[in-house]
């Protein structure tokens, strides 16, 4: 993409963003939908979880184009940023900048200045969030699953917690490590934290782990999926998502007024809470609704909490597809 000036003042030298896409952009170039990604995740999960035949993201009807976040490890990133701005020189980059990145991509390399949807879990309805307040002329429909237009404190010192993990480690070297796994211990510690408050007390409880995973024990569910997870992943590149992650905030367009910054969507948007999710709980996430005109409120039932995100169970995954199908039909 060229250069990127990001929000915080420094360039982001030749700034690359990893994309998918499935379908055909029709002629009139509205069938366009846009699907963005969390935390430590990455468009093939979006992909493999949300889109396909005869699901509400169907590309017999919709041209999606899926596009990983800046820091995400496939678009640009402290791992894989050359000279410079490489590892712990990586630039500080906002929610913002990869929404004004990803404007550039749709218009750029399809042309493409509408969309018939913006959708994203977690850190991605965050960016779906600024979407709909930044560009209100051009997102018809916004999906919200997990997430908050304006991160809470709560949430921001649980992220804390994982940046402490990360850089607590003495192998972190200031981010500086010679290798990925050379962080093994701060990422297990992530992991384990990412344990707690990933999922929820039900879960445990019910043993979900061993149902719906084929995991034998706790322990076997801690190693076997948790520390298996974040294993390969960067420190650097979760820690410059995590910095993001803890900014979030809509409310930056209106000198801090939330209702304000609300009230400038136009898109019919769906806000959907999972149950159990102890990051993004539904009482969070309703009191943002409130203040969103055209905005629907629905739950998704799932006690595996902010998990389900993964869509390990298809009666997760069913309530998405039904509640994006009702937006979806809705005229614009």
């Amino acid at each position: 993409m060229g250069d990127l000036i990001l929000e915080e003042g420094e360039t982001l030298r030749g700034c690359k963003l990893a994309y998918r896409t499935h379908g055909k952009l029709n002629a009139a170039r509205d069938n366009a939908v846009l699907v963005t990604t969390w935390f430590s995740g990455t468009g093939k999960v979006m992909e493999d979880v949300y889109v396909g035949p005869g699901r509400a993201l169907d590309p017999a009807k919709y041209f999606i184009v899926i596009v990983d976040q800046i820091g995400s490890g496939l678009s640009s990133s402290p791992h894989n940023t050359p000279g410079a701005q490489s590892m712990a020189r990586f630039p500080r980059v906002r929610i913002g900048d990869d929404v004004q990145a990803q404007r550039r991509l749709l218009k750029d390399a399809f042309g493409i200045t509408e969309l018939a949807l913006v959708f994203g879990g977690s850190m991605g309805g965050q960016q779906v969030y600024e979407w709909a307040v930044r560009y209100p002329d051009q997102v018809k429909r916004a999906a919200v699953v997990a997430a908050t237009a304006r991160n809470t404190f709560h949430d921001f010192m649980f992220t804390e917690t994982l940046i402490e993990a990360l850089t607590s480690d003495p192998h972190w070297n200031k981010g500086w490590y010679e290798r990925g796994e050379d962080v093994r211990d701060g990422l297990n510690r992530m992991a384990g934290i990412f344990a707690v408050m990933g999922w929820s007390t039900e879960f445990y409880e019910k043993k979900r782990w061993q149902s719906l995973l084929g995991m034998s024990s706790e322990r076997d569910f801690i190693n076997g999926v948790m520390r298996a997870y974040f294993a390969p992943m960067d420190a650097n590149n979760l820690l410059c998502m995590a910095w993001k992650w803890q900014r979030g905030d809509v409310s930056r367009h209106t000198a801090g007024d939330l209702a304000k910054a609300l009230g400038r969507i136009t898109a019919r948007c769906c806000v959907m809470p999972i149950s159990h999710d102890m990051f993004f709980p539904p009482r969070d996430c309703e009191a943002e609704q409130r203040l969103i005109p055209r905005s629907a409120f629905r739950v998704i039932e799932a006690v595996e909490g902010h998990m389900a995100l993964n869509g390990f169970d298809p009666a997760y995954t069913a309530q998405v597809d039904k509640h994006l199908r009702e937006l979806l039909d809705f005229p614009a």
